[in-house]
């Protein structure tokens, strides 16, 4: 395989460095100053013209090759920029799901940062068992009414709307009674906590307390009862390393830490290489595929799992090398625990590999 840049990509990523250049500084990379600029950074680097590279023109994106999200995602690790932000799941559900009034009226704003966006997935009793959720919505005219309690809840403070799973037939199988709705978060009825980091960030998970609050039937995502499949593609994007494109913070950081040796590298930094290396090469083949139009259903799981490792690989290479005292380094260990659990388990992405690829009927 050839990796190098086309003229047209190498054209794109200078543009991107000088872009980069001229704003290094003024938007911070890690910690609640961060998630407090993130809106600011996801429309600024909208208009720049490198977010929703890949998406469709119709919905304000560039409708590029993906290769080009690939793109950003390397320059922006390269500058020690802030990641781009992770939304690309919840366009794609929509964008496969909802009907073309839905998004019409919601893409937009999600591609160019206008309108904030959560997704209302798991509950404190309903985290990798995604489809024993409880929350319910129950039909009352040409409403539902919504009650329930959501937990993990990225942006959930700052959000405008949420992408909601809720119950709405209590007596279908549990994969069959559920649907999913576009709520506004900004309405009585909804009430939010945030949760405290180990790594002491407070702003970017939240609780949100659902209570009475109402959504139009015509908000509705699908057809009543087809939530689960809309669940089933947006976890499936979000599993994706081409899509999370972190591959190019790993090896940054590898590189980071190699710097500050003085002697022979110690085992976990040589493994941290290895397994960067792994899924930077992984993430390449999975872009080759997607340009040959091959498209992903359980694989990633697979993605998933590799990305697991690979960053607990990293954050126990930077405690062994940076220790406690480096907070950045510490936080990225620390917050490298959770990889193990958010996105679907460790444990559920080795059964669906064990059932759905492999066939082996557990």
């Amino acid at each position: 395989m050839d990796y190098r840049d086309s003229p047209a990509e190498a054209e794109f990523r200078q543009r991107m460095r000088n872009w980069l250049a001229s704003v290094a500084g003024q938007f911070p990379t890690s910690g609640d100053e961060y998630w407090a600029k993130q809106g600011e950074w996801h429309r600024a680097l909208y208009e720049a013209g490198f977010f929703g590279a890949s998406w469709p023109k119709e919905f304000g994106g560039h409708e590029l090759a993906p290769v080009y999200d690939v793109i950003v995602d390397e320059e922006l690790a390269a500058a020690g920029a802030p990641p781009r932000p992770s939304l690309g799941y919840l366009i794609q559900g929509l964008g496969r799901h909802g009907s073309k009034e839905l998004q019409q009226r919601f893409l937009p704003g999600m591609i160019n940062g206008t309108e904030r966006w959560c997704q209302g997935f798991s509950e404190p009793g309903a985290g990798s068992d995604l489809a024993s959720l409880t929350t319910t919505a129950t039909l009352d005219g040409d409403h539902y009414r919504i009650d329930g309690h959501k937990i993990w809840t990225s942006y959930s403070d700052v959000a405008d709307y949420c992408l909601l799973l809720a119950r709405t037939d209590p007596d279908a199988p549990r994969h069959r009674g559920i649907s999913a709705f576009i709520i506004d978060m900004k309405q009585p009825g909804v009430q939010q906590r945030p949760l405290k980091m180990i790594s002491g960030i407070t702003t970017e998970f939240g609780q949100v307390t659902f209570d009475g609050a109402t959504v139009a039937a015509e908000r509705m995502v699908g057809q009543p009862g087809e939530g689960w499949k809309l669940a089933m593609t947006v976890v499936g994007h979000e599993r994706e390393p081409s899509t999370l494109g972190y591959s190019a913070r790993y090896a940054k950081t590898v590189r980071l830490l190699s710097e500050r040796l003085e002697g022979p590298a110690p085992e976990e930094l040589t493994w941290a290489a290895v397994q960067s290396e792994m899924l930077r090469l992984h993430v390449r083949r999975r872009l080759s595929e997607q340009l040959d139009g091959v498209t992903h259903g359980p694989d990633g799981s697979l993605d998933k799992l590799l990305m697991t490792w690979v960053d607990q690989a990293v954050g126990h290479a930077a405690l062994t090398v940076a220790g406690t005292s480096d907070t950045e380094m510490f936080g990225g260990y620390l917050y490298s625990r959770a990889q193990s659990v958010m996105g679907g388990t460790s444990q559920i992405q080795k059964n669906i590999i064990a059932a759905r690829i492999l066939g082996l009927g557990v």
